[in-house]
């Protein structure tokens, strides 16, 4: 049996640091492995050990085998985790470690390929008596076959990548009309996302929950699970809110999921931590998935409510000790629910966001826990998913673990990238996720025209705050009393505030010893600055104090407003320019990212709505159209090209 001394994470994030923490603490030492992007992350900071291995873009870096297996050699590692992501579930880079002499911290190469394939996993499954929904899981792959058992199966049905995850290569196609582009998408994002363009067909449930099973098994035969997790809340097919237990569960349902897993686990001889995938419908009857062969981005819930630490057990396992519990020991004791915090902006589809964080403070309390991999000034760069952490709050009851993790999301200071804590906040508040009654459509059946899907507008009381921030700025830059800076300290100051493409009108007038009067609109407040230092801001709005994080950059302002954050900026001296029209013909990028097709040329004629260039960004292709009817004029890019958010792509005339 392997005694394992040294373990290399070959991962990054948030996913590195939490790895780490349990290895350090069980006495291993760490290797952390970076690319260019991330030399100073805090996975590279909390390491013993880190080495460079490679440019920004995955390929070149996480997703290079030989460069991770050359690390662990010259650092002296015996061990690898692989996180999730990435290479957590490629069957070659589990080989690679077998063949160095280097421990895989996970399943088998074979069980990693079998589950890998969510083809071959679905075929194994019917064979193994694991229910499935209906399909197609056939080798044929060209457009006529799929056209033809799409058929088979009925509208509406989903696309699957055969070796995908994370949404990356699903689509959900309502009719026909639709096959040809959803078939041209979800083949192109498998073959930059998994190296595969091998797609499944399935009959598509309406409104499903979705629930999974957490396994675990041993060299020595043992296999158990760990109580299930609901994963419902989900938007592109991503998981948004993780709980534990489901909040429709009963034991007998339990006892019937938690068997047809243990069949789905054995059917592959599964080592190590893992996760089999469930469709539940509203009569109760469930249906495969697909079987993750890795710890998953929720496994802290499952924590939580078992008392268990999931990777203290992987190293275990790894070392070839039996698990610690057999199956009519594992205890459920309260409920954990888990948000995911990303770097993305609902109210633009969910388009995922970069830039520098220059505020961080994590709002930690009793029952709370938060895995995250942020530091101040790091930037979060177009090249990984756009996840930030996860924030996960534990009580005796559903109810307390809700009230805890909402208060914890409405307080984390998260400034300088957008993020979706307004989102966050918004689903833990509303009754249907109260009630736990909803289901994978929650989203978007009840959040389609929510307000924390539109493009946000400050408060009247943000805009006050702000004004006074840019006036203090002002006062202490010219380093004397507020209200004796200017020879006219009794005319009012008037400012225009912007946010995106809005501006606001905002009138100061700050008499030394009084409450300064602030007007916004018809609105006029009395505001007193309590407290002010280079972060915090103290105020008194009406008779009400609020405190407020914020960081000012000369005419730029990231303020934080219960619960998210505003990029307001000072446009009072900027002359005043008409914003483009959505109908413009000038297609600019709408974030960092690699051009990955190109498929006009210039002199072609478009029309409005036509897929003009797709853009790949944080994993996800974003698909970017004419607003216009015209002729292409200019074309700025080709494919390959990385382009910078705002940089001008293409003109239509």
């Amino acid at each position: 049996m392997p005694t394992l001394k040294k373990i290399l994470i070959a991962n990054r994030g948030e996913i590195a640091c939490r790895i780490q923490r349990t290895a350090q603490s069980l006495g291993y030492r760490t290797v952390a492995v970076f690319s260019d992007a991330d030399a100073d992350a805090l996975h590279v900071q909390m390491a013993d050990e880190a080495v460079n291995i490679g440019p920004a873009p995955v390929q070149q870096s996480y997703l290079n085998i030989l460069a991770i297996i050359d690390a662990a050699r010259r650092t002296g590692a015996d061990a690898i985790h692989p996180g999730y992501g990435f290479l957590s579930e490629n069957a070659e880079f589990a080989l690679a470690c077998q063949n160095a002499g280097i421990t895989f911290i996970g399943p088998s190469p074979e069980a990693i390929e079998l589950m890998g394939s969510k083809r071959l996993s679905k075929i194994a499954m019917i064979k193994a008596g694991v229910p499935c929904i209906k399909g197609y899981e056939g080798v044929e792959q060209d457009d006529a076959t799929l056209r033809r058992e799409a058929e088979r199966i009925g509208y509406p049905l989903m696309i699957k990548a055969s070796a995908g995850g994370g949404g990356r290569g699903m689509r959900l196609v309502q009719n026909a009309d639709e096959l040809h582009e959803q078939l041209r998408t979800a083949r192109s994002e498998a073959l930059h996302g998994f190296g595969c363009d091998e797609l499944i067909l399935e009959q598509a449930l309406i409104d499903p929950r979705h629930v999974e099973v957490q396994l675990f098994g041993d060299q020595q035969g043992n296999l158990i699970y760990l109580g299930e997790r609901d994963c419902s809340i989900q938007r592109r097919h991503q998981k948004v809110i993780e709980e534990a237990p489901c909040p429709v569960m009963t034991a007998q349902l339990r006892q019937a999921m938690g068997d047809a897993a243990l069949k789905a686990g054995r059917a592959v001889n599964y080592v190590g931590a893992g996760t089999v995938e469930f469709l539940l419908d509203a009569d109760g009857q469930f249906y495969f998935l697909e079987m993750n062969t890795r710890l998953q981005v929720e496994h802290p819930v499952t924590e939580l409510i078992t008392g268990l630490d999931l990777v203290a057990w992987q190293l275990l396992v790894a070392e070839g000790l039996p698990l610690p519990l057999r199956q009519e020991q594992v205890q459920l004791t309260g409920h954990a629910i888990e948000v995911r915090l990303y770097a993305e902006d609902p109210a633009q589809a969910f388009l995922p966001q970069t830039g520098r964080i220059c505020a961080w403070e994590p709002a930690l309390q009793n029952g709370m826990r938060i895995d995250h991999g942020l530091i101040e000034g790091q930037n979060i760069s177009p090249f990984y998913d756009p996840m930030l952490g996860k924030i996960i709050a534990h009580g005796a009851t559903r109810e307390e673990a809700r009230r805890k993790l909402l208060r914890a999301v409405q307080d984390s200071v998260l400034l300088g990238v957008q993020s979706n804590q307004r989102l966050l906040a918004s689903l833990l508040e509303h009754p249907q996720f109260i009630s736990g009654t909803f289901s994978t459509g929650f989203i978007a059946g009840y959040f389609a025209d929510h307000p924390c899907l539109l493009a946000q507008v400050p408060s009247v009381e943000a805009l006050a705050i702000a004004a006074a921030l840019f006036y203090q700025a002002s006062a202490r830059a010219h380093a004397t009393p507020l209200s004796g800076w200017r020879n006219n300290a009794s005319v009012p100051l008037h400012y225009r505030i912007g946010l995106g493409d809005q501006d606001w009108t905002v009138t100061l007038n700050a008499v030394a010893g009084e409450p300064w009067q602030v007007q916004v609109g018809e609105r006029t407040l009395a505001l007193q600055v309590i407290h002010f230092d280079h972060c915090q801001i103290t105020v008194q709005i009406d008779g009400i104090r609020q405190r407020h994080a914020y960081r000012l950059d000369a005419t730029h302002l990231w303020l934080f407003t219960r619960p998210g954050s505003l990029h307001l900026v000072d446009r009072t001296q900027l002359p005043v320019s008409t914003q483009a029209s959505v109908s413009s013909g000038t297609l600019k990028a709408p974030m960092d990212g690699a051009i990955v097709d190109v498929l006009v040329s210039e002199g072609s004629v478009v029309s409005k709505g036509q897929l003009l260039v797709v853009l790949e960004a944080m994993k996800m292709e974003h698909p970017l159209k004419a607003g216009i009817d015209g002729v292409l004029k200019r074309l700025q890019v080709r494919v390959g090209d990385q382009v910078k958010n705002r940089q001008i792509l293409l003109e239509v005339e």
